[in-house]
């Protein structure tokens, strides 16, 4: 009974509950449809390349909202980090294109911080005001950047100068290891169809291999930038820029310089993001962010203002999106209806244990709902099949909201000797 307890109130008991949910329904979702491609290692390793650039948007909102700045602006800051990391990955190479990317998110950052922490503009105006700003600006640059040479043009720049290397771990994904051509353990068990062990070996497959080094620097990246914010004085300081203003002013603590330097990471992060997008592509293409900024804000929301949780819904929104990206995205699709509707009837029986009824018959309907979609749809709308990511967004949101914590005073100009 004590366990119980634990499971019941405890956050992490919790979270382990789900994630075995989670692990349960793709599995039966991958064997009742009889459509392997749900959780192999193809499809996870494109999630993860399509996740990376909404993790670093949803890092980025994190940065400027825990130091007190609403950054509804990630769109048009990633917007900047696509024409710079175009520009520059076309002059020098991929490297110099993710410096360029975050230089060009960091002016924007910059930009907005002027709006709002020096001259007190709304938020959520002069975020909304970047947006706007920043695809006239691109497309001025690629004008003067890229129009009359070989390959560019006013909506696109020529191809990256050179490919960014991949990186593929040896003994269990097949890596080269010193020249001699490894194993692929986990290809082997993926293989094997088995019920549930083969769905994670093709999970940690996709994880660790074929992966670009923009997306483990991505990883990197977010790790570093975590430990920043969570673990060290000057993320301390951060944070009480936009929880109490002015308990930190009244410690010494320059709450002008924190919100601008957290708008400035927050740029800098968004426009490293932008800059994924255009190693992806190998090359700057306008309206190349279509909509990730705010995907972004939706993995900070989900998140609930957490690293953590912005990682799973990043996740989460990636593999929405990676799976239209597949050969036959419809019946990937189709299964992943199948493994929603297992997931919800699990979820219906844990609030059931749980006592929550009213939130156990709405799931247990909308279980029921998609079990009867699932049967009678044969081929899903191409339509249903690129709006899923979509979707899947505004349902984690929704599902989220009721268990938001945000800054308490994130949004709110401040000045010096304000109380």
């Amino acid at each position: 009974m004590n366990l119980w307890n634990k499971i019941l109130h405890q956050p992490r008991y919790r979270m382990m509950v789900f994630a075995l949910i989670g692990v349960v329904s793709m599995s039966v979702g991958r064997v009742l449809s009889d459509n392997n491609d749900l959780t192999s290692g193809g499809t996870i390793g494109v999630a993860l390349r399509t996740a990376a650039p909404i993790a670093l948007a949803g890092l980025a909102g994190l940065f400027a909202e825990r130091s007190g700045t609403v950054n509804i602006g990630l769109e048009g800051m990633m917007v900047m980090g696509t024409i710079f990391a175009g520009w520059w990955g076309w002059q020098y190479g991929p490297w110099m294109a993710i410096l360029g990317g975050i230089i060009g998110g960091m002016l924007a950052g910059l930009l907005m911080s002027v709006a709002t922490t020096t001259f007190g503009v709304n938020h959520i105006v002069a975020g909304f005001a970047i947006n706007i700003l920043a695809p006239g600006v691109a497309r001025f640059m690629a004008n003067e950047l890229f129009t009359g040479v070989p390959g560019g043009s006013v909506t696109s720049s020529p191809g990256n100068s050179a490919p960014m290397g991949r990186f593929t771990m040896p003994i269990t994904s097949g890596g080269d290891f010193f020249g001699w051509s490894s194993p692929n353990l986990l290809q082997g068990l993926e293989n094997r169809g088995w019920f549930i062990l083969s769905d994670l070996a093709g999970a940690f497959r996709g994880l660790t291999s074929n992966i670009s080094y923009d997306v483990l620097l991505t990883i990197i990246v977010f790790v570093g930038a975590t430990y920043l914010l969570w673990r060290t004085p000057i993320g301390l300081r951060l944070r009480a820029a936009g929880e109490r203003p002015a308990a930190a002013d009244s410690l010494g603590v320059s709450v002008v310089k924190m919100r601008y330097l957290g708008l400035a990471i927050s740029g800098g992060l968004a426009g490293m993001g932008g800059a994924v997008l255009v190693l992806f592509a190998n090359r700057y293409q306008e309206q190349q962010v279509a909509g990730r900024g705010f995907l972004g804000l939706a993995t900070l929301i989900f998140g609930n203002w957490r690293p953590a949780g912005i990682a799973v819904g990043a996740g989460l929104f990636g593999y929405a999106q990676g799976i239209t990206l597949r050969t036959n995205p419809d019946q990937v699709v189709r299964a992943l209806l199948l493994a929603a509707a297992v997931a919800l009837g699990l979820s219906a029986v844990w609030m059931l244990a749980s006592r929550n009824f009213r939130a156990m018959g709405f799931v247990a309907l909308v279980a029921i709902a998609m079990f009867w979609a699932y049967f009678v749809t044969e081929r899903p709308n191409n339509q249903l099949v690129f709006v899923t990511p979509y979707v899947v967004t505004l349902v984690a949101v929704s599902v989220g909201a009721q268990r938001l914590r945000p800054p308490a005073e994130e949004g709110i100009p401040w000045f010096k000797g304000q109380l």
